[in-house]
């Protein structure tokens, strides 16, 4: 059995019938004798309608707020992936970045991974379910804030809990990557 860790983009899930198209597609991953964890992005032009909302209420919206905000796209992702896999028949729980465990600096709007500890994404795995996760976000222990990890967040999302769960494969909908459980570092870039 190969641990294996998507990350589906905006486009991926920019609508219901394409939500329902990737919960398919995940479902038949880990009927093929997978365990499946799934990060995934903001649905579409979220982030971009939930920056220029922020703009029109706010002269200079403060970072900690906007991470607040912006970090709400995700969570709508990871919910309605989870929804429609469930609602085919599969098992799946979802999962904001802090609870997943990714535990960062306390920039916000660009922080960095300090250290990734799935632990509850492992169990839900280990129970059987399929694990969404939302990209782009984690928490700071120091200060308890939500934060952001910056553009190209959930692939950053994706390949650290790909580290950190010992996954056989990290892929995107754009790139495939291939990895072993040995190095992350050495791994192998595929076009599709």
């Amino acid at each position: 059995m190969a641990l294996i860790v998507q990350k589906y983009g905006g486009s991926s899930v920019g609508d219901a019938d394409k939500i329902k198209h990737v919960a398919r597609r995940i479902i038949e991953t880990q009927a093929a004798g997978n365990q499946v964890c799934v990060v995934v992005s903001a649905m579409g032009d979220t982030t971009d309608e939930l920056m220029d909302l922020a703009n029109q209420v706010a002269s200079k919206p403060e970072g900690r707020e906007l991470d607040m905000l912006l970090t709400a796209g995700e969570r709508i992702s990871m919910a309605l992936v989870s929804m429609a896999i469930n609602d085919l028949g599969a098992n799946s729980l979802s999962f904001t970045g802090s609870q997943a465990g990714i535990i960062t600096d306390e920039v916000h709007g660009n922080a960095r991974i300090a250290e990734v500890t799935p632990d509850r994404v492992a169990e839900a795995l280990a129970g059987g379910n399929i694990a969404i996760v939302a990209g782009f976000q984690g928490f700071n222990r120091d200060s308890r804030d939500i934060t952001t990890l910056g553009r190209g967040g959930s692939d950053t999302t994706a390949v650290a809990l790909a580290a950190a769960l010992k996954a056989d494969v990290c892929e995107s909908t754009v790139t495939l990557m291939v990895s072993t459980q040995q190095t992350l570092a050495s791994s192998q870039l595929l076009e599709n």
